[in-house]
């Protein structure tokens, strides 16, 4: 089979998981389109060794290494740098490690490969990550979500986490008048909501008149994930897992960037 199709299948996931990691949509997307020219290029830098999905976001993570090391070097540690600046003085081999993990379910043997460190490593940036997102600040979050029991799970995740609900929603409209009366520090957003409206459109709304992250939540990532258009930047898959949202979480607040939705 063309090494192309058989790594077409995992780029939405790639896609998701370089937004997560950069905490935007167009550096994310830039990123994978260096990846694939890099490919294009030379199609030996693929590490034929390994299956298609763990070679694909090695090779991801050998570009993302090399132009994340130049950024900081550009950056010079200047005040009001950027969020991916940011990331690049504080721990992303951590919340690499955690988003490779928890969000795109690789196990630890497969993330030390595609990060090029052992195991062990591997487990010890994982305890930093969770140490980091132990020592957040806490904040209030807004739940828009019209299923009960995930609603009930996502509210017992955001307070093992230390913050507090600052409301929950089913419908569009709810949303927007909840985000109104209390500013959220946060927004987790299933997409399709109870009365028919869309999450996506309630979390535009909301980020017309508040700069708040938004993790967003969905059982059909693929249709959101195409690179043809604005989207979101953190997307959690349903069913989840718990570490998966928490990770989401943490990076989101980390970046502290509104989700690109227009």
């Amino acid at each position: 089979m063309p090494l192309a199709r058989e790594l077409s299948p995992h780029l939405p996931r790639l896609r998701r998981y370089a937004r997560a990691l950069t905490g935007d949509q167009a550096r994310g997307d830039a990123l994978i389109g260096a990846t694939l020219q890099a490919l294009v290029d030379n199609s030996a830098s693929f590490p034929g060794h390994l299956d298609p999905a763990t070679g694909l976001y090695k090779l991801f993570h050998a570009v993302w290494s090399r132009t994340n090391g130049n950024e900081a070097a550009r950056s010079g540690g200047a005040p009001g740098r950027t969020a991916q600046e940011r990331l690049t003085h504080l721990t992303p081999r951590s919340r690499q490690a955690l988003l490779l993990t928890a969000m795109e379910g690789f196990a630890n043997a497969q993330a030390a490969e595609i990060m090029d460190v052992d195991e062990a490593e591997v487990e010890c940036l994982l305890e930093a990550a969770l140490g980091d997102i132990d020592r957040q600040i806490s904040t209030s979050v807004l739940i828009v979500e019209d299923e009960p029991i995930i609603s009930m799970d996502l509210e017992e995740i955001v307070r093992e986490l230390g913050h507090s609900v600052a409301g929950s929603a089913v419908t569009r409209e709810e949303a927007v008048a909840a985000a109104r009366q209390r500013r959220p520090g946060l927004v987790l957003a299933d997409i399709q909501l109870a009365d028919g409206s869309s999450g996506v459109e309630a979390v535009k709304d909301i980020l017309g008149f508040a700069s708040v992250p938004v993790v967003f939540i969905t059982a059909f990532p693929e249709r959101l994930l195409t690179g043809d258009r604005p989207e979101p930047t953190f997307l959690i898959t349903k069913p989840f897992q718990r570490m998966a949202v928490k990770a989401a979480i943490s990076q989101a607040l980390f970046l502290n960037t509104a989700a690109p939705v227009h």
